[in-house]
This record gives C-alpha cells, structure tokens and sequence, in this order.
C-alpha cells in the first residue's frame, strides 16, 4: 500500500478522535461551563449534523482545486475547529468549534476515499479505502480511550489542543505523501450532481444508513444496558467500548479484504449477521461473557459493510464520484442519528434497555434486502443490456446471419 494511505489515515485517526472522544469528556465539560449534561450533549448533536450538512457543501466548494489541495485545506479547517474548542471562553464558542471541525469530516472521508482508490489497481481498490478508515476504527482503540484519560487528568482542553497537534501531523502528512493527482477531465458539478439520479447510488447510500444505522442503535445505550441489565460496574464501560473498536478494526480490515473479491456477497454476509447479532443481544445482554464477545461482534460486522459500501457508492456514480462519496459519509452519520433517536423511543415506551437491539436488528435487516433489490436490479439492467446489444443488428434493416449458441439464427 503507498504511504500516502498512512497519511490519510492519521487525518482519520485526528477526526474520529475529536468526534467521539467528547461523550466521555461531557460532564467535565458541562461543570466547567456551568451548563446540564442533556444541554452539553449538543456538541454530540451539533457534530453530527455539521458532519451531515458539510459533507456536501465543502465538496461542492472544492470542485475548482485538486483533491489533495482540499484535503490540506479540509485539514486546516479541523485544526482551527479543535483549537477554538480547546480556547473557547463560553459554551456557545465551544459548540461553534466543534461545528467547524464536523465541517471538514464528511469531505475528507469523502475525498479521500476517491483518492485512497485512485492510488491502488482496481482489485485493491476497497482495501485501500479500508485502509484509510483503519485510522477511524484504531481512533476507538487508542485515541477516544486515551483522549478521555488525558481530559479527566489534565482538563478537557488539553485533550483537544492534542487533538489539534494530531491535525497538524495529518497535513503534514498529506502535504508531504499524498500525490497532485490532477484533476478529472470533463467533471463539472453537473456532473457531480447526475450521480443523484442513479437509482443504484441512492440504494447504496440507503443501505449505509440503515446498515450502520443498526449498529448505533445498539451502541449509543451500550452504559445503561451494561449496567443495568448485564451487571456490569460504570467504569468497565470503557473497556466494553474498547472490545467493540478492536471489533471495528478487525471488520473494517476484513470487509475491505473480501469486498475487493466479491461486494455484494460480503455485504449479504456482514448485514445477515450484523442483524442476527443484534437481534441475540437482547438475550446475551443478561450475560457479562456473551454480551462482551457480542459488541465484539457488533463492531466487527458493523464496520465490515463500511468499506463495501463506499466502494459501491465509488462504483456505481463512476466519472463523477466525489460529491457520491462525500455525502455517502454524511449518510454514516444521518443513520446514527437517527437509530440512536430511534431506540431512545423503544426505551421511552417502557420496553427496556435491551429494546434498542430490536430496533437494529429490524434496521439491519432492511439494510439486506436493499442490497438483495440492488442486486436484482443491477441484473436486469446488464441482462436488458445484453438484449439491446444483440438486436443492433436487427435494427439496421437487411437480413443477418447471427450465431446463437453454435447455430444461425435468421432475424429480418
């Protein structure tokens, strides 16, 4: 793999830090501030939907320069986001660096997916992406957990000003590594624009929110039904969180592996478990040795469809793949959202701390068949194709003699 993977990597790694390092920072946050924990988890919210209405502004507005002049760029706009959230006087200017910094997420996953891509041959070409994202998962791993221990010991504000440091490794990084590919002949907005008519890419990027939507369910009420119904003391959350990012990694690197072989067959593979899985943990949640391998599992099936599903995104808007690909992780972050709404209703309504699993297995599973109709209609497309191609002749007015399966067929 060229080093210039390792580069985008580490800019995955700064940005999946600062993205989740902040919900086991909140309450020091919210004293600090003088401000409720329910009013702090805004910098949760507001991230994500930064996250969502960036990825396809910023993208648009980088289509005039190279794409790894809008990664440095992008990368810039992370550092100075961290920075004022690590200075910031009062919780509004808390609240507007952590935005700032969301801003530039869904573009550099985006973009850089399309450049992770066009730096391997074509059968590497999902590995390279996971590649990238490996920076992401090993974040959960390495970064978060240690992000939360420098915070609680020295002040959150230390622990962003690292993360701020991390950015600047990042650009550099990028400056230094990552080819100026040069632009794609012809690629106008318009253009990027038309990938939005493909029934195939809006399928793709509705099995991402639905797909991973499932996971998020599970997750994001992963300390209350720990300890609540697993038994679980509140200080082996974080060593629960740090199974389910090994899992991440280990999926990440195996779903990318295999989805350059076959991509749909993996994608039935990991969203059939995935939904199965969750749909278990409903009952492994009462035990503590089954419910730890279970968000295990979780984190691993989950994140296999990561990879997959941006390649399928890349595949299937071909010409003009940037701003597909952008909002495609904007979509990551639309399904988390929303399944984390979702499973706090089930729990609203009295059906327990376990209910979220239902709700992600039912999301899981429409994931599946999604792919399974995508499929479906890939094959009627390439079979209608076929059936054009072999009428041209036919069209053209004179009777031919075609070969048909080692015989000649008459067509007039």
């Amino acid at each position: 793999m060229p080093l210039a993977l390792l580069a985008l990597a580490i800019g995955a790694f700064g940005i999946g830090t600062t993205e989740f390092v902040i919900m086991g920072l909140l309450p020091e946050v919210a004293r600090d501030f003088g401000v409720s924990i329910p009013a702090a988890g805004w910098l949760v919210t507001g991230y994500a939907l930064g996250v969502v209405a960036g990825a396809p502004v910023m993208t648009v507005l980088g289509t005039k320069i190279s794409r790894k002049r809008m990664l440095m760029l992008l990368m810039c706009l992370f550092i100075a986001g961290n920075v004022l959230s690590a200075v910031a006087p009062a919780f509004g200017v808390m609240l507007a660096g952590r935005v700032v910094a969301s801003l530039a997420h869904g573009a550099f996953f985006g973009i850089g997916s399309v450049v992770a891509a066009g730096l391997v041959a074509a059968d590497k070409k999902a590995g390279a992406i996971a590649m990238m994202f490996t920076g992401l998962t090993v974040a959960n791993v390495v970064g978060v957990p240690l992000g939360t221990f420098v915070g609680q010991a020295a002040g959150w504000r230390v622990t962003f000003g690292l993360v701020a440091a991390l950015g600047v490794v990042g650009l550099a990084g990028i400056a230094r590594l990552v080819p100026d590919l040069p632009k794609q002949e012809g690629v106008r907005l318009r253009n990027e624009l038309a990938a939005f008519t493909n029934i195939q890419v809006l399928l793709a990027m509705a099995m991402t929110v639905l797909g991973f939507g499932g996971v998020f369910a599970a997750i994001t009420y992963i300390a209350p039904m720990t300890t609540h119904v697993t038994g679980f003391a509140d200080t082996s959350v974080t060593w629960l969180l740090v199974l389910f990012g090994l899992g991440m990694v280990g999926g990440n690197l195996v779903g990318g592996k295999y989805a350059d072989r076959a991509l749909m067959p993996m994608l039935y593979a990991a969203l059939g478990a995935l939904a199965v899985v969750l749909a278990l943990f409903t009952l492994t949640a009462h035990n503590k040795t089954a419910a730890a391998v279970t968000i295990t599992l979780i984190g691993a099936l989950g994140f296999a469809t990561v990879a997959p599903l941006q390649k399928r995104v890349l595949d299937q808007a071909h010409g003009a793949p940037t701003l597909a690909s952008a909002v495609n992780i904007g979509a990551f972050n639309l399904g988390n959202a929303l399944s984390a709404w979702l499973g706090g209703l089930v729990i609203a309504a009295g059906f327990g701390y376990t209910a979220p699993n239902w709700v992600g297995a039912a999301l899981a599973a429409s994931a599946l068949v999604l792919a399974v109709v995508s499929s479906a209609l890939e094959r009627r497309g390439s079979a209608a194709g076929a059936v054009a191609a072999e009428a041209v002749p036919a069209e053209e007015g004179s009777s031919s003699s075609i070969p048909i399966s080692g015989r000649s067929a008459q067509i007039r």
